[in-house]
Protein backbone atom coordinates (compact mmCIF):
# COMPACT_ATOMS: atom_id res chain seq x y z
CA UNK A 1 0.00 0.00 0.00
CA UNK A 2 3.13 2.23 0.30
CA UNK A 3 4.06 1.93 -3.11
CA UNK A 4 1.46 3.66 -4.76
CA UNK A 5 1.87 7.03 -2.96
CA UNK A 6 5.23 7.11 -4.06
CA UNK A 7 4.55 6.74 -7.74
CA UNK A 8 1.72 9.11 -7.76
CA UNK A 9 4.31 11.69 -6.40
CA UNK A 10 6.90 10.86 -8.58
CA UNK A 11 4.82 11.47 -11.93
CA UNK A 12 3.19 14.62 -10.67
CA UNK A 13 6.03 16.76 -9.98
CA UNK A 14 7.02 16.69 -13.40
CA UNK A 15 4.07 17.31 -14.71
CA UNK A 16 3.89 20.31 -13.28
CA UNK A 17 7.24 21.41 -14.06
CA UNK A 18 6.79 21.12 -17.83
CA UNK A 19 3.05 23.32 -17.41
CA UNK A 20 4.69 25.94 -15.61
CA UNK A 21 7.94 25.92 -18.42
CA UNK A 22 4.77 26.06 -21.15
CA UNK A 23 2.75 28.89 -19.15
CA UNK A 24 6.19 31.03 -18.84
CA UNK A 25 6.66 30.47 -22.60
CA UNK A 26 3.58 31.56 -23.80
CA UNK A 27 3.84 35.05 -21.38
CA UNK A 28 6.69 35.09 -23.06
CA UNK A 29 6.33 34.64 -26.66
CA UNK A 30 3.00 36.30 -26.93
CA UNK A 31 4.41 39.90 -26.62
CA UNK A 32 6.61 39.43 -29.05
CA UNK A 33 4.23 38.06 -31.39
CA UNK A 34 1.70 41.10 -30.89
CA UNK A 35 5.01 43.66 -31.30
CA UNK A 36 5.66 41.93 -34.61
CA UNK A 37 2.06 41.97 -35.96
CA UNK A 38 1.68 45.70 -34.71
CA UNK A 39 5.42 46.22 -36.79
CA UNK A 40 3.88 44.28 -39.93
CA UNK A 41 0.63 46.45 -39.68
CA UNK A 42 2.79 49.26 -39.10
CA UNK A 43 5.24 48.99 -42.27
CA UNK A 44 1.78 47.98 -44.65
CA UNK A 45 -0.22 50.96 -43.85
CA UNK A 46 1.85 53.74 -45.35
CA UNK A 47 1.70 51.50 -48.55
CA UNK A 48 -1.62 50.84 -48.86
CA UNK A 49 -2.56 54.82 -47.69
CA UNK A 50 0.03 55.82 -50.43
CA UNK A 51 -1.65 53.71 -52.97
CA UNK A 52 -5.50 54.67 -51.96
CA UNK A 53 -4.57 58.23 -51.15
CA UNK A 54 -4.24 60.20 -54.50
CA UNK A 55 -7.04 58.70 -56.11
CA UNK A 56 -9.20 60.24 -53.85
CA UNK A 57 -7.40 63.62 -53.25
CA UNK A 58 -7.08 63.48 -56.98
CA UNK A 59 -11.30 63.73 -57.86
CA UNK A 60 -12.00 67.04 -56.01
CA UNK A 61 -8.73 68.29 -57.24
CA UNK A 62 -9.70 67.33 -61.12
CA UNK A 63 -13.08 69.10 -60.21
CA UNK A 64 -11.89 72.33 -59.01
CA UNK A 65 -8.98 72.61 -62.00
CA UNK A 66 -12.35 71.76 -64.68
CA UNK A 67 -14.39 73.87 -62.55
CA UNK A 68 -11.27 76.91 -62.39
CA UNK A 69 -10.68 76.53 -66.08
CA UNK A 70 -14.52 76.49 -67.11
CA UNK A 71 -15.86 79.35 -64.55
CA UNK A 72 -14.00 82.09 -67.09
CA UNK A 73 -16.12 80.70 -69.94
CA UNK A 74 -19.20 80.50 -68.27
CA UNK A 75 -18.77 83.94 -66.02
CA UNK A 76 -17.90 86.54 -69.48
CA UNK A 77 -21.27 86.16 -70.74
CA UNK A 78 -22.92 87.67 -67.70
CA UNK A 79 -19.74 90.22 -67.23
CA UNK A 80 -20.54 91.48 -70.88
CA UNK A 81 -24.28 91.42 -70.64
CA UNK A 82 -23.90 94.11 -67.53
CA UNK A 83 -21.03 96.00 -69.16
CA UNK A 84 -23.35 96.51 -72.16
CA UNK A 85 -26.52 97.24 -69.63
CA UNK A 86 -23.81 99.67 -67.45
CA UNK A 87 -23.66 101.68 -71.24
CA UNK A 88 -27.49 101.72 -71.76
CA UNK A 89 -29.27 105.11 -71.79
CA UNK A 90 -32.17 105.66 -69.98
CA UNK A 91 -35.30 107.55 -71.25
CA UNK A 92 -38.56 107.66 -70.65
CA UNK A 93 -40.76 104.42 -70.29
CA UNK A 94 -38.06 102.62 -69.54
CA UNK A 95 -38.60 99.78 -66.00
CA UNK A 96 -35.82 99.94 -63.84
CA UNK A 97 -34.76 98.21 -60.31
CA UNK A 98 -33.09 100.54 -58.11
CA UNK A 99 -31.22 98.09 -54.89
CA UNK A 100 -28.96 100.07 -51.93
CA UNK A 101 -26.77 97.71 -50.58
CA UNK A 102 -27.53 96.54 -46.95
CA UNK A 103 -31.37 98.18 -46.90
CA UNK A 104 -33.14 95.69 -48.89
CA UNK A 105 -36.43 97.76 -47.79
CA UNK A 106 -35.02 100.72 -50.33
CA UNK A 107 -35.63 97.72 -53.06
CA UNK A 108 -37.73 99.94 -56.02
CA UNK A 109 -38.74 98.74 -59.09
CA UNK A 110 -40.43 101.88 -61.04
CA UNK A 111 -41.11 103.37 -64.41
CA UNK A 112 -39.25 106.42 -65.79
CA UNK A 113 -41.95 109.04 -66.43
CA UNK A 114 -42.39 110.94 -69.92
CA UNK A 115 -40.12 113.12 -68.31
CA UNK A 116 -37.62 110.95 -67.07
CA UNK A 117 -38.23 111.20 -63.43
CA UNK A 118 -38.86 108.12 -61.32
CA UNK A 119 -40.13 108.81 -57.19
CA UNK A 120 -37.29 107.39 -55.16
CA UNK A 121 -38.13 106.57 -50.87
CA UNK A 122 -36.92 109.47 -48.76
CA UNK A 123 -35.34 111.56 -51.40
CA UNK A 124 -38.55 112.06 -53.46
CA UNK A 125 -38.58 112.66 -57.54
CA UNK A 126 -35.27 112.17 -59.51
CA UNK A 127 -34.37 112.91 -62.85
CA UNK A 128 -32.71 109.77 -64.53
CA UNK A 129 -33.58 110.46 -68.05
CA UNK A 130 -30.60 110.50 -70.32
CA UNK A 131 -27.85 108.82 -67.98
CA UNK A 132 -26.82 105.34 -67.97
CA UNK A 133 -27.62 103.03 -65.52
CA UNK A 134 -24.09 103.81 -63.65
CA UNK A 135 -24.64 107.28 -63.78
CA UNK A 136 -28.01 107.03 -62.04
CA UNK A 137 -27.46 104.87 -59.44
CA UNK A 138 -24.24 107.39 -58.66
CA UNK A 139 -26.73 110.23 -58.65
CA UNK A 140 -29.31 108.69 -56.21
CA UNK A 141 -26.55 107.67 -53.98
CA UNK A 142 -25.38 111.03 -53.86
CA UNK A 143 -28.78 112.09 -53.06
CA UNK A 144 -29.08 109.81 -50.20
CA UNK A 145 -25.98 111.11 -48.63
CA UNK A 146 -26.11 114.30 -48.94
CA UNK A 147 -29.17 113.90 -47.34
CA UNK A 148 -28.09 112.02 -44.13
CA UNK A 149 -30.17 109.07 -44.41
CA UNK A 150 -27.13 106.90 -45.33
CA UNK A 151 -23.58 107.10 -44.82
CA UNK A 152 -22.15 105.54 -47.85
CA UNK A 153 -25.03 104.18 -50.13
CA UNK A 154 -23.83 101.97 -52.92
CA UNK A 155 -26.66 101.97 -55.41
CA UNK A 156 -27.49 99.88 -58.35
CA UNK A 157 -29.78 100.57 -61.04
CA UNK A 158 -30.67 97.88 -63.61
CA UNK A 159 -32.67 97.97 -66.52
CA UNK A 160 -35.58 95.38 -66.38
CA UNK A 161 -37.49 96.30 -69.55
CA UNK A 162 -36.92 99.06 -72.20
CA UNK A 163 -39.64 101.58 -73.63
CA UNK A 164 -37.49 104.27 -74.82
CA UNK A 165 -35.78 102.82 -77.61
CA UNK A 166 -38.36 103.04 -80.39
CA UNK A 167 -38.36 102.39 -84.49
CA UNK A 168 -41.07 103.40 -86.70
CA UNK A 169 -42.56 101.16 -89.60
CA UNK A 170 -44.67 102.73 -92.32
CA UNK A 171 -46.13 102.08 -95.39
CA UNK A 172 -46.70 98.84 -97.29
CA UNK A 173 -46.10 95.85 -94.37
CA UNK A 174 -47.97 93.50 -92.73
CA UNK A 175 -48.79 95.47 -89.54
CA UNK A 176 -47.47 99.20 -89.75
CA UNK A 177 -46.42 100.84 -86.34
CA UNK A 178 -43.62 101.72 -84.21
CA UNK A 179 -41.40 98.85 -82.19
CA UNK A 180 -39.41 98.75 -79.26
CA UNK A 181 -35.67 97.82 -80.31
CA UNK A 182 -35.14 95.67 -77.12
CA UNK A 183 -31.81 94.62 -78.62
CA UNK A 184 -28.89 97.72 -79.61
CA UNK A 185 -27.99 95.49 -82.51
CA UNK A 186 -31.19 94.75 -84.44
CA UNK A 187 -30.85 94.71 -88.53
CA UNK A 188 -33.17 96.10 -91.10
CA UNK A 189 -34.41 92.24 -91.61
CA UNK A 190 -34.98 91.90 -88.59
CA UNK A 191 -37.29 95.01 -87.66
CA UNK A 192 -39.23 93.83 -90.98
CA UNK A 193 -39.72 90.32 -89.50
CA UNK A 194 -41.59 91.96 -86.47
CA UNK A 195 -43.65 94.22 -88.39
CA UNK A 196 -44.78 90.96 -90.65
CA UNK A 197 -42.73 91.46 -93.32
CA UNK A 198 -43.61 93.10 -96.80
CA UNK A 199 -47.09 92.90 -97.78
CA UNK A 200 -47.44 91.82 -101.86
CA UNK A 201 -48.48 95.25 -102.79
CA UNK A 202 -45.38 96.62 -101.00
CA UNK A 203 -41.94 97.62 -103.07
CA UNK A 204 -38.52 95.85 -103.15
CA UNK A 205 -36.90 99.31 -102.40
CA UNK A 206 -37.19 100.18 -98.69
CA UNK A 207 -36.38 103.89 -97.41
CA UNK A 208 -34.77 104.65 -94.04
CA UNK A 209 -34.46 107.76 -92.50
CA UNK A 210 -31.60 106.98 -90.18
CA UNK A 211 -31.16 109.23 -86.80
CA UNK A 212 -27.53 109.46 -85.91
CA UNK A 213 -27.04 112.60 -83.17
CA UNK A 214 -30.00 114.30 -84.36
CA UNK A 215 -28.60 114.24 -88.05
CA UNK A 216 -31.41 112.60 -90.46
CA UNK A 217 -29.83 110.46 -93.28
CA UNK A 218 -32.11 109.32 -96.33
CA UNK A 219 -31.07 105.72 -97.77
CA UNK A 220 -32.46 103.44 -100.28
CA UNK A 221 -31.93 100.04 -99.76
CA UNK A 222 -32.73 96.96 -101.82
CA UNK A 223 -34.22 94.62 -99.49
CA UNK A 224 -33.72 91.41 -102.19
CA UNK A 225 -30.70 92.43 -103.17
CA UNK A 226 -29.09 92.00 -99.44
CA UNK A 227 -30.06 87.76 -100.28
CA UNK A 228 -29.19 87.34 -104.10
CA UNK A 229 -25.99 89.01 -103.48
CA UNK A 230 -24.91 88.37 -100.21
CA UNK A 231 -23.95 91.59 -99.37
CA UNK A 232 -24.47 91.86 -95.02
CA UNK A 233 -23.54 95.54 -95.55
CA UNK A 234 -26.33 96.87 -97.10
CA UNK A 235 -28.74 94.93 -94.07
CA UNK A 236 -27.78 98.34 -91.97
CA UNK A 237 -28.28 98.31 -88.29
CA UNK A 238 -31.46 100.15 -86.75
CA UNK A 239 -31.32 102.37 -84.13
CA UNK A 240 -33.76 104.57 -81.44
CA UNK A 241 -35.89 106.54 -83.67
CA UNK A 242 -34.90 105.40 -87.49
CA UNK A 243 -37.73 105.55 -89.97
CA UNK A 244 -38.72 102.67 -92.31
CA UNK A 245 -41.06 103.14 -95.02
CA UNK A 246 -42.29 100.43 -97.66
CA UNK A 247 -43.37 102.12 -100.59
CA UNK A 248 -46.20 100.74 -102.77
CA UNK A 249 -44.92 98.48 -105.51
CA UNK A 250 -44.58 100.21 -108.91
CA UNK A 251 -47.44 99.01 -111.46
CA UNK A 252 -48.58 98.60 -114.58
CA UNK A 253 -52.37 98.13 -116.25
CA UNK A 254 -53.81 96.31 -119.33
CA UNK A 255 -57.14 96.93 -120.68
CA UNK A 256 -58.36 95.78 -124.45
CA UNK A 257 -58.48 92.85 -125.65
CA UNK A 258 -57.18 90.82 -122.71
CA UNK A 259 -58.60 88.39 -120.75
CA UNK A 260 -58.28 89.82 -117.74
CA UNK A 261 -57.79 93.48 -117.68
CA UNK A 262 -56.31 95.26 -114.46
CA UNK A 263 -53.59 96.81 -112.40
CA UNK A 264 -50.68 94.64 -112.15
CA UNK A 265 -47.58 94.63 -110.25
CA UNK A 266 -44.21 95.38 -112.33
CA UNK A 267 -41.35 93.33 -111.96
CA UNK A 268 -37.72 93.63 -112.57
CA UNK A 269 -37.03 93.77 -116.85
CA UNK A 270 -40.45 92.88 -117.70
CA UNK A 271 -41.50 93.19 -121.35
CA UNK A 272 -44.56 93.18 -122.69
CA UNK A 273 -45.18 89.60 -123.44
CA UNK A 274 -44.84 88.72 -119.62
CA UNK A 275 -46.97 91.61 -119.15
CA UNK A 276 -49.89 89.89 -121.33
CA UNK A 277 -49.30 87.12 -119.74
CA UNK A 278 -50.17 88.04 -115.92
CA UNK A 279 -53.89 89.43 -117.89
CA UNK A 280 -53.76 85.81 -119.34
CA UNK A 281 -53.50 86.70 -122.69
CA UNK A 282 -55.21 87.84 -125.65
CA UNK A 283 -58.64 87.27 -126.69
CA UNK A 284 -59.35 85.24 -130.18
CA UNK A 285 -60.45 89.01 -131.16
CA UNK A 286 -56.77 90.61 -129.93
CA UNK A 287 -54.92 91.90 -132.67
CA UNK A 288 -51.33 91.32 -131.85
CA UNK A 289 -50.13 93.80 -134.41
CA UNK A 290 -52.33 96.40 -131.91
CA UNK A 291 -50.41 96.50 -129.37
CA UNK A 292 -49.66 99.74 -127.97
CA UNK A 293 -48.29 102.02 -124.58
CA UNK A 294 -49.81 104.75 -122.85
CA UNK A 295 -46.33 106.23 -121.44
CA UNK A 296 -46.52 108.90 -118.97
CA UNK A 297 -43.68 111.27 -119.46
CA UNK A 298 -40.93 113.90 -117.58
CA UNK A 299 -43.35 116.46 -118.60
CA UNK A 300 -46.47 114.63 -116.73
CA UNK A 301 -48.29 114.06 -119.76
CA UNK A 302 -49.15 110.86 -122.00
CA UNK A 303 -47.90 109.55 -125.27
CA UNK A 304 -48.99 107.04 -127.32
CA UNK A 305 -46.28 104.57 -128.50
CA UNK A 306 -46.67 101.47 -130.27
CA UNK A 307 -45.04 98.86 -128.82
CA UNK A 308 -43.78 95.11 -129.68
CA UNK A 309 -43.73 91.90 -127.57
CA UNK A 310 -40.35 92.75 -126.75
CA UNK A 311 -40.44 96.24 -125.55
CA UNK A 312 -39.50 97.09 -121.69
CA UNK A 313 -42.53 97.96 -119.88
CA UNK A 314 -42.29 101.10 -117.21
CA UNK A 315 -43.82 101.85 -114.35
CA UNK A 316 -47.19 103.52 -114.57
CA UNK A 317 -47.57 102.38 -118.28
CA UNK A 318 -50.76 101.64 -120.06
CA UNK A 319 -50.80 98.73 -122.21
CA UNK A 320 -53.52 98.17 -124.47
CA UNK A 321 -54.52 96.13 -127.07
CA UNK A 322 -56.53 96.43 -130.13
CA UNK A 323 -59.33 94.04 -132.11
CA UNK A 324 -58.63 92.72 -134.89
CA UNK A 325 -60.54 94.13 -137.84
CA UNK A 326 -60.73 91.12 -139.77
Amino acid sequence: MAYIPKFRNTCVKPLRTWAWMVLATLAFVAPLACHARDTVQARNTPAAATATAPPVASAPAAANTTQARNTPALASAPLAANAAQAREILGSGDGIRITVFQNPDLTTETRLSPTGLVVFPLIGEVGLGGLTTTEAGARIADLLKRGNFIVNPQVAVTIVQVRSRQVYVLGQVTRPGNYVLEDTGSRLTDILTLAGGISPTGSDMVTVLTNRGGKIEKREIDVPAIFRGGDASKNIQIENGDTIFVERAPVFYIYGEVQRAGAYRLEPNMIVMQALSLGSGLTPRASERGIGIHRRMANGKFTKLDAKLTDPIQADDIVFVRESLF
